[in-house]
């Protein structure tokens, strides 16, 4: 009987491997992500593609969800399991938030410092997918998870200079002239700022699995 149940439990490998398919799409979603960024006709259709990883990337963390329900024996603290997962689809769920505001207004053309953040999205989407799988082997690759982590941070650091700077030439630009460009173009710009925000958080995360278990 005990056999049985066993059989019916997730196995612990089967996280590891959703983590995995779950910072696939982190990577899909970054590059469509960075494609719209790149304005023109073609908008549309990469932010279809994004909000389409968006919805897989959740059906992925779900599956998460309900293996922790199920599951006795987890490869390591089911809180951090659950946070982890998170923070990884909170990153996608706010490039859908960007997508929903470019639809909503119609844009077609984005700042080259909104650009620049596309690419240091698509930075930490990559940086992540190289981490992720290291979590299997946290004995081993404790130090490589550690500099992943600090790179993504430093990406976030980074991206909030951009932020900061692409605001600034913002509203020198337009923001005594045409004051809902200027709003329009920060709210992108915030939106951009918690994509990266929400990478970083995956960033702690993953080093804080690794103290609490090297």
């Amino acid at each position: 009987m005990l056999t049985f149940f066993r059989r019916l439990m997730p196995k612990e490998d089967r996280f590891f491997e959703l983590f995995e398919q779950h910072s696939k799409i982190l990577v899909s979603g970054a590059a469509a992500f960075q494609k719209m960024l790149e304005g023109g006709d073609g908008v549309p259709a990469h932010a279809a593609e994004v909000v389409r990883q968006e919805n897989l990337a959740d059906e992925v963390a779900r599956e998460v969800q309900q293996a922790l329900r199920r599951s006795f024996v987890t490869p390591f603290d089911r809180a951090d399991i659950a946070e982890l997962i998170q923070a990884m689809d909170d990153s996608i769920d706010e490039m859908n938030k960007v997508v929903k505001a470019v639809t909503l207004y119609e844009l077609r053309t984005f700042d080259p410092i909104m650009q620049e953040i596309g690419v240091t999205i698509v930075e930490a989407a990559r940086l992540t997918a190289e981490a992720i799988p290291l979590l299997s082997s946290l004995g081993r690759d404790a130090d490589r998870l550690v500099v992943l982590a600090e790179t993504i941070i430093a990406i976030e650091n980074r991206s909030d200079d951009l932020h900061d700077q692409g605001v600034k030439e913002l509203f020198r630009t337009v923001g005594q002239t045409d004051p809902m460009a200027y709003i329009i173009g920060r709210e992108i710009y915030d939106g951009l700022e918690d994509v990266v925000d929400r990478f970083e958080d995956v960033a702690k995360k993953i080093s804080g699995v690794v103290v609490e278990n090297v």
